[in-house]
């Protein structure tokens, strides 16, 4: 009983911390269809995100700063996004297969041009990672009074994104449904015209909600390379972005929805970790290609049963 207690904690925190990166990006994802832009570029921006949380965090020593120099990296290159959809009317896909295009090439471009053209950047000293919160909270003498309190310190143990991940989807639902900002975002991601009657200006409002998208898709990427791991490398992304977009859609385009889409995600990604950890006699290959195979199989399950925002994707060109 008690390694099973020991093996499902341990499962639990890797959970929560690989949901982490995807909640950030889901929500960006989220906020952008909201809006009505189509943003399928999220794995560039986290990329960018990445590189450049890694890039600051491993020359400043400051893990706060480079953690939002990661957002504003992920948030440049969605102003490319945005010019092209909003003022181009250019195709919403198209133009987010281009971002996806850049975006990883042009973050192995600024590591191998800040880290002597290496493909990966030098590793962040423990010490100038994001911190832990509520690591030790319980003292060993509390734990052997209460056995229970050794697991719940293994589950919440955890590094502070995590919970700034959770407070950001409370804040994200209060924005686009108690506030008089979300429900111009959701108006013009239903009906930008009819928007645009009631004096709203749609293009600054699709604006405001790709660029959100982006500075939140790289704080996702700034996650995974200043706590997940400790530098930036050419796989490191690796198909979190696409994850994310399908959380999105998984979650019915609320942010509560995408909360839970990557808290299973990162199940399937804390479960191959966890069963790779212990040495189980499963090849590595197949491990990793768990949360991959999950994200195809609740995409054609539920995918019929989600509905995005009317114009969503759809390009607005004013008269």
């Amino acid at each position: 009983m008690n390694d099973f207690l020991l093996n499902l904690a341990n499962i639990l925190s890797i959970t929560l911390l690989y949901s982490a990166p995807l909640i950030y990006t889901a929500l960006g994802g989220v906020i952008s269809e909201n809006g009505g832009v189509v943003n399928i570029g999220l794995e560039g921006m986290m990329s960018i995100g990445a590189i450049v949380g890694a890039t600051v965090g491993f020359y400043s020593g400051n893990p706060w700063l480079a953690f939002l120099c990661a957002g504003l990296g992920g948030m440049a290159l969605s102003l490319i996004h945005a010019v092209a959809t909003v003022n181009l009317a250019a195709d919403h896909v198209v133009s987010g297969i281009a971002i996806n295009l850049l975006g990883p090439g042009l973050a192995l471009y600024l590591c191998r041009l800040f880290f002597d053209g290496a493909a990966m950047s030098k590793a962040i000293p423990y010490q100038n990672k994001l911190p832990m919160v509520f690591k030790g909270i319980f003292t060993s003498e509390r734990i052997g009074r209460y056995p229970i309190l050794k697991y719940l310190d293994i589950i919440f143990s955890q590094y502070v994104i995590v919970y700034i991940a959770f407070a950001l989807v409370f804040i994200s639902w209060f924005v686009l449904y108690k506030t008089k900002l979300g429900l111009r975002i959701r108006a013009v991601g239903e009906h930008p015209r009819a928007a645009e009657t009631l004096g709203v200006n749609a293009y600054l409002i699709k604006y405001i909600a790709v660029l959100t998208s982006g500075f939140l898709a790289g704080l996702g990427g700034g996650a995974m390379s200043l706590a997940v791991v400790s530098n930036f490398r050419e796989t490191l992304i690796s198909g979190q972005g696409f994850i994310a977009l399908a959380a999105v859609i998984f979650g019915g385009w609320r942010p509560q929805g995408a909360l839970l889409a990557c808290l299973l995600f990162g199940a399937a990604q804390g479960l191959s970790i966890f069963l790779g950890s212990i040495g189980i006699q499963i090849d590595t290959n197949l491990l990793s290609m768990i949360p991959y195979i999950l994200t195809l199989v609740v995409l054609v399950l539920f995918v019929k049963g989600s509905k995005a925002p009317s114009a969503d994707g759809k390009p607005y060109e004013r008269n």
